[in-house]
């Protein structure tokens, strides 16, 4: 039996409004701290309901926030695992200097310990980018895995088609295109080349890959859960559930919808919002079912764990 993980990246509304170039004077307070004052009990709920342990990535700067918080540490007593996420989910965080990254990994460690109590032992990047000087911090500051790099190469062809339409437009995205390579790097857990995270090599620590189609490379994600007809879903689902390692990876939005945003400019762009809560957790619940069925559910922390010693 394989292992798979569930996680959930908690990126605020805000982070949404910047991808697509909308001013975040357009979110209310309530919109601004919605994925972590609803989103985040909805999950656990569900994860409740499936008799999983996931692992949530918290983005540092949302915990000043009390009530998200309390929010957060209520996921960590209930069993689930706190990965950092940055302190302010910065898309160009491998591009700044080598102080600049590591101010955004410890600032978002030491939001996490104040929350929850206890310091993240995995990290997600903010847009899935990594580079060698990030993963050195990482190991340096003994984690014991990253779990960003996205080797979708239909996600990273759309991603870039839709960037340059924007720029054409006037309207550029603060999202950041990765290098080309990331479409050819490894789909199964592996030990990153510490001169190119892309390739596997002699790395002191795990990469955990986001899963993707074994052939294809589309994603299996959760926005391709709640967007994609049931069919293409089952039929990916069919292709990944013989694998030795799946991560199902989603985000704080996808167990939300318009009427809990409540900012019709995003909604327009942002299409998983127009689908009902309802419907979107059903689907879910469903994935989970079977996932439950087919593979040994683990955090990522535990199945780094558990793979170390196997992988290569």
């Amino acid at each position: 039996m394989g292992i798979a993980c569930v996680n959930v990246d908690l990126d605020s509304i805000g982070h949404y409004l910047r991808i697509h170039g909308l001013s975040e004077e357009l979110l209310s307070p309530e919109a601004a701290r919605v994925v972590y004052r609803k989103a985040l009990a909805r999950f656990v709920g569900l994860f409740a309901d499936a008799g999983i342990a996931a692992t949530f990535f918290a983005v540092g700067r949302d915990l000043s926030d009390r009530p998200s918080a309390e929010a957060l540490r209520a996921a960590a007593h209930a069993g689930h695992e706190i990965g950092n996420h940055s302190f302010s989910h910065d898309y160009d965080l491998t591009r700044r200097s080598a102080e600049g990254i590591v101010r955004e990994v410890t600032e978002g460690e030491r939001a996490i310990v104040r929350a929850v109590g206890t310091p993240p032992r995995g990290f997600r990047a903010p847009g899935y980018t990594v580079s060698g000087e990030l993963l050195q911090v990482l190991w340096v500051r003994n984690y014991l895995y990253d779990s960003s790099v996205f080797p979708a190469a239909p996600y990273y062809l759309a991603k870039a088609a839709i960037m340059g339409a924007m720029a054409l437009a006037g309207r550029p995205s603060k999202a950041v295109l990765d290098r080309p390579r990331v479409m050819l790097a490894p789909r199964l857990p592996y030990r990153p080349d510490p001169r190119d995270p892309y390739k596997a090599g002699q790395g002191a620590r795990l990469e955990l890959p986001i899963s993707v189609e074994p052939v294809t490379r589309v994603p299996f994600i959760g926005t391709a859960a709640v967007l994609l007809p049931w069919p293409v879903v089952s039929g990916l689902y069919r292709r990944l559930r013989g694998e030795p390692f799946l991560n199902f990876e989603l985000h704080g939005i996808d167990l939300l919808d318009a009427s809990d945003v409540a900012v019709p400019q995003l909604a327009r762009v942002q299409r998983e919002l127009n689908q009902p809560y309802e419907r979107k957790r059903e689907r879910l619940r469903e994935l989970l079912r079977r996932i439950v069925d087919d593979f040994e559910v683990l955090t990522l922390a535990d199945a780094a764990l558990k793979l170390g010693s196997v992988v290569e």
